[in-house]
């Protein structure tokens, strides 16, 4: 093991012990109490050999019923306060170890939800799943094993003196067990060290594929690539089951050593305290305190190469855990308030630009033989190249009140001009103004409790209706006059024309609609989407394709009835159907990042090509296909 490794191991350890001072103190006390017990047992066993065994059996009439019986006593007494030291140790040990897991855990949490959008979209969901569960627990392994370790020290440190005490020549060999054990321990740990590290990142890589694989189900199973997803993920397990076999083969060689340099040591002891008992020059007592104390070594003196062991994992997890907490990537709130009253808001873009953020490769990722896959020299890795912008120079101003549709080809930043309006994400360069307020200078929340989006991908929650369409409303610690009742469910239900198949529902409101509304179609997902956002009441809803699996006269009733209702919602919808794009008062046309165009639908059927070739495709190609197939038919 590297000293750095060490030293950084160390000072994560010593963190943890400081983050959770009382479990950590009582698990070492523990441990100092298990090994000043098993020292006194060893020197115990000596003296009552000596002073008792030894005399009885040769017949000494001085050893009475009751010397037995004391000395009996005296080691079970021995024996329960070393079996108290154990059993706090390891309970405390051990809660230590889960109380920093599920504090790191928390802290990761809230740091995953307080993070950017645009962070999260240069970072792998299978590999923030991986530092929440694997990382963690792999950093905080150790805490379980080292206060064993700190009560080894006192176990060596005690029994050390009394076996040189006991006898200065038996004590010496004794003590020469020590040295050894360490030196193994330390090449133990040196080559497991890669070994157990490689272990830690290909179990990342496992939950990672795993996460993809359920997360692409629907995908899978519709094209039935299930075979292949298996192959895929057969591949990655199979490599962490190598590199755990390797670790064993590697744990395998070293367990017998270390197990028999204690045995070696107990067989020299005795064998030299046998020449001299002979002698005249130690007891039989003192043999068998030395031979005795050195076989208790065995096994504690493994924890301390366990802990070695440990550490590399600790300093590989903790990396991953502290790029996540040590991100500087924020969302800086202002103090303004966003404004009292019903009025709808009027959304406005100016010179608004963006582009997302590269992946960011993880610096603890190392290959399969150790080197870092971040250390990659320039000539390798290749020119760097600027962002591709997504958005560039955007003006875009929106009426209060009107229902503005977002028009353009696929990759023309349509939804990311749609993210950019409720602040999902902050532009690379411009503005983006709510009632003329730079929406950066808004407060924590304001923005919230304004604007609204429905996103292109329906996402429905394992819950009843109730708790899909009132997230977040029907908490305890919500002021009750923003709590929402069972009434507003309803009308927002009723306003995204979803009440209807609510009430067939077994148990209307307080249905379970399964994982991701497994039991729901499209449309009814939209649906519970669209009165999650209308609930809110929002001065500004902005719809990324949100009805694009509903049909036509569905749509036009949602989006006639929030003009009917008087909620005062501005809309902007990003829409592909022309029927969609009918409903709206202007359109926007999106081209590359830009726009090109605005207008009513009428006004850019007739002046912009590209936005005439966009909304009649669908009818076009639908007559070349009549048209072929009438042509077929002659033929």
């Amino acid at each position: 093991m590297q000293r750095g490794t060490f030293l950084r191991g160390m000072r994560v350890l010593a963190r943890g012990a400081r983050e959770e001072p009382r479990l950590f103190a009582w698990a070492v006390v523990g441990s100092v109490v298990y090994g000043a017990g098993t020292a006194g047992s060893g020197w115990l066993v000596g003296r009552v050999t000596q002073d008792v065994v030894v005399p009885a059996l040769s017949g000494d009439a001085g050893v009475t019923t009751g010397d037995v019986w004391l000395a009996g006593a005296a080691l079970l007494a021995v024996g329960v306060v070393t079996v108290g030291g154990v059993l706090l140790r390891r309970i405390a040990a051990g809660a230590t170890m889960y109380a920093l897991q599920a504090r790191y855990r928390r802290a990761l949490a809230r740091r995953y939800l307080d993070l950017p959008l645009a962070w999260h979209h240069s970072h792998p969901a299978g590999r923030l799943l991986a530092t929440a569960a694997s990382d963690v627990e792999a950093t905080w392994q150790a805490m379980a094993i080292l206060p064993f370790a700190l009560g080894v020290v006192v176990l060596i440190g005690i029994a050390g003196v009394a076996m040189v005490a006991a006898d200065p020549v038996l004590g010496g060999i004794g003590l020469l067990v020590v040295p050894a054990l360490v030196v193994v321990n330390a090449l133990y740990s040196r080559r497991m060290s890669p070994r157990v590290r490689r272990v830690q990142r290909l179990r990342g890589e496992v939950s990672t594929v795993a996460h993809e694989s359920f997360e692409g189900a629907l995908v899978v199973k519709t094209l039935g690539l299930a075979g292949g997803e298996v192959t895929r993920f057969a591949h990655e397990a199979d490599r962490l089951r190598d590199a755990n076999v390797a670790a064993g083969r590697t744990r395998g060689a070293f367990d017998p050593v270390i197990e028999a340099l204690p045995q070696l040591g107990t067989l020299l002891v005795l064998a030299v305290g046998a020449a001299r008992t002979v002698s005249g020059d130690a007891g039989v007592g003192d043999v068998v305190q030395v031979a005795y104390m050195l076989s208790l070594l065995a096994f504690p003196v493994r924890a301390i190469g366990w802990t070695l062991a440990e550490l590399p994992r600790t300093v590989a997890g903790d990396a991953r855990l502290q790029a996540v907490l040590t991100e500087d990537a924020t969302t800086p709130w202002g103090s303004r308030a966003a404004g009292a009253g019903r009025a709808p808001a009027r959304p406005q873009g100016r010179g608004v630009g963006y582009h997302h953020p590269a992946p960011v490769p993880d610096p603890t990722d190392e290959d399969d033989d150790g080197a870092p896959l971040a250390a990659v020299a320039p000539a390798e890795a290749g020119p760097a190249r600027a962002p591709r912008p997504v958005l560039r120079d955007v003006d875009l101003e929106v009426t209060a009140g009107t229902t503005t549709a977002v028009v353009g080809g696929t990759g023309s930043g349509k939804s990311t001009l749609a993210g950019l309006l409720v602040r999902l994400v902050d532009p690379t360069t411009g503005t983006v103004l709510l009632d003329g307020v730079d929406v950066r200078e808004l407060a924590e929340g304001e923005l919230a409790g304004v604007a609204a989006l429905v996103p292109q991908s329906t996402f429905v929650f394992d819950d009843t209706v109730r708790g899909n369409v009132a997230l977040g409303l029907d908490a305890d610690d919500v002021p009750a006059a923003r709590r929402t009742t069972d009434d507003d469910v309803w009308a927002a239900l009723r306003l995204a024309q979803a009440d209807g198949f609510v009430a067939a529902l077994p148990d209307g409101l307080d249905t379970r609609v399964g994982e991701r509304g497994a039991s729901l179609s499209g449309g009814q997902r939209q649906r519970l989407a669209l009165a999650r956002a209308l609930v809110r009441r929002p001065r500004l809803l902005v719809l990324d394709d949100a009805t694009s699996a509903l049909d036509p006269a569905v749509e036009r009733a949602v989006l006639d009835g929030l003009g009917a209702q008087g909620l005062g919602t501005t809309v902007v919808v990003v829409a592909s159907r022309p029927a969609t794009i009918a409903l709206a008062d202007e359109v926007v046309h999106l081209e590359h990042g830009r726009v090109v165009d605005r207008g009513t639908a009428a006004d850019l059927t007739e002046r912009d090509e590209g936005y005439r070739e966009l909304v009649t495709a669908y009818a076009r190609a639908a007559r070349e296909r009549a048209a072929a197939t009438a042509e077929e038919a002659r033929a």
